[in-house]
């Protein structure tokens, strides 16, 4: 070995046959880090488009509840009230009877609610695989080892 032919790496051999170059492999590691990254930026989406269609559910969940309560009270308060008012319940405990029974029906619906919004959770693939590729970078190295550095690796 020369020093008259060695390479800007320090090596004079040539590549064998079906062996790729530095700039293949760095091209190839570019597009393979594009792809990984193409790939977590999908499923973040695909489990935020999930969390959504839940949260989009108990909104529906909590807006029918607030439309129950506001258009049922005047519609059937004193329809109701003056009916129990008939069975002999003084008019005052009539109307305080359905109005509890409206209270009671909100808040049905509310935990309904609730319950749909307690059910969202953080995209926990997306972190774990951003995490995992995060680590992969920290040890990555930019350049290629020099023989030195391959050296006091082996030791």
């Amino acid at each position: 070995m020369s020093a008259g032919t060695a390479g800007p790496s320090g090596s004079s051999r040539t590549p064998y046959e079906g062996e790729r170059s530095v700039g293949q492999l760095f091209a190839a590691a570019t597009a393979d880090l594009s792809a990984l990254v193409h790939d977590e930026i999908a499923l973040a989406k695909a489990e935020i488009r999930q969390d959504v269609k839940r949260g989009v559910a108990g909104s529906v969940s909590g807006i029918v509840a607030g439309v129950v309560l506001l258009a049922s009270v005047p519609m059937f308060s004193f329809a109701l009230a003056y009916l129990v008012h008939y069975f002999g319940l003084p008019l005052g405990g009539s109307f305080a009877v359905v109005g509890g029974a409206y209270v009671l029906v909100a808040v049905v619906l509310g935990l309904l609610a609730w319950r749909s919004f307690k059910k969202i959770e953080p995209p926990r693939r997306t972190i774990e695989g951003a995490q995992a590729t995060a680590d992969v970078l920290k040890n990555a190295r930019p350049r290629p080892a020099t023989a030195a550095e391959l050296e006091a690796l082996e030791r």
